[in-house]
């Protein structure tokens, strides 16, 4: 008689905010539990609102972890943005309340987690559902962050654009010059500076 291998614990790892001009950029680390699948998962930007809303609720009741981390405007503008959200991504990991056995993380780059077990998966979010349900995390907790950013600078209309480069928001950026939570380390900012 075969005993059955044991599934081994896995998380995955996306992030969200790394074109924007503003805020920082946030990631999120999800390890789901085979028993209680999530029908929906693939990648935040293919999903409406209400969509990402449901399962953002689904995907905290059912997984067996799931972690936040964000890296600072701040710390893009020191450490460049590949960076941060390589940063961010390794603290959501630390953060996960199982260690993972397993790591998989959407893109090309890993972050810096010694010990870990890691692979990075072009496109991701779109092959893994762990990895589409923390793409979803990330950018639900991005976008309440810039709702909420958009009530302290309402001159820059967050709450429309989510602080990515559009016409509106460069226009806004002109108009006001940069808000303190800009990344000046971004070409549209550092030109108006």
């Amino acid at each position: 008689m075969h005993e059955s291998p044991i599934a081994k614990v896995i998380a995955g790892v996306d992030e969200a905010g790394r074109g924007p001009l503003a805020g920082s950029v946030v990631a999120a680390a999800v390890i789901l539990d085979p028993m209680q699948p999530i029908a929906g998962l693939t990648d935040s930007k293919r999903l409406g609102e209400t969509q990402r809303e449901k399962l953002e609720i689904e995907i905290r009741q059912k997984a067996l972890a799931w972690a936040i981390a964000e890296a600072s405007h701040l710390e893009i503008d020191q450490i460049n943005i590949l960076q941060a959200s390589l940063l961010a991504m390794k603290r959501a990991v630390l953060q996960l309340s199982t260690r993972p056995e397993r790591v998989l993380i959407d893109g090309n780059r890993i972050p810096d987690l010694e010990g870990f077990d890691c692979q990075a998966i072009v496109k991701g979010d779109l092959s893994e559902p762990c990895i589409s349900a923390a793409s979803i995390l990330a950018k639900q907790y991005r976008d309440r962050q810039m709702l909420e950013l958009d009530a302290i600078y309402p001159q820059y209309e967050f709450a429309k654009h989510k602080g990515y480069p559009t016409a509106l928001h460069r226009d806004l950026l002109k108009q006001h010059g940069a808000s303190p939570i800009h990344r000046l380390s971004f070409k549209p900012v550092r030109e108006v500076c």
